[in-house]
């Protein structure tokens, strides 16, 4: 009749178990957190994400609001009608300023 007596305390398949509810408690505080986060691009309203800028393979994500939109580069250079704006200067610092086509200063 010693079956009768068995003991739970003793299974470690309970301890494993255990392990394994406190793994998936701690990941589901985690997912709070990163959805909480404020540095979270996707909570703002307006997000613009590049994918490797400059390679033949660039991908442009575009959310406003709830709509969410994807561009790809097709590697075709661009062309089309239009006029010179102004004229822009790259600086000894490596900043860039641009000066419109048109305007005059007053002092």
């Amino acid at each position: 009749m010693r079956f009768l007596d068995h003991d739970d305390d003793d299974d470690p398949l309970l301890s494993v178990v255990n392990l394994i509810d406190l793994f998936l408690v701690v990941i589901g505080i985690l997912l709070i957190v990163i959805v909480q986060n404020p540095l979270n691009p996707f909570t703002q309203e307006r997000v613009m994400v590049i994918k490797n800028p400059g390679e033949a393979n660039m991908r442009m994500l575009v959310k406003e609001g709830q709509e969410l939109t994807q561009y790809e580069s097709s590697g075709e250079i661009g062309e089309g009608q239009g006029a010179k704006a102004g004229i822009t200067y790259r600086l000894n610092d490596g900043r860039m300023i641009y000066v419109p086509e048109g305007v005059t200063s007053t002092p």
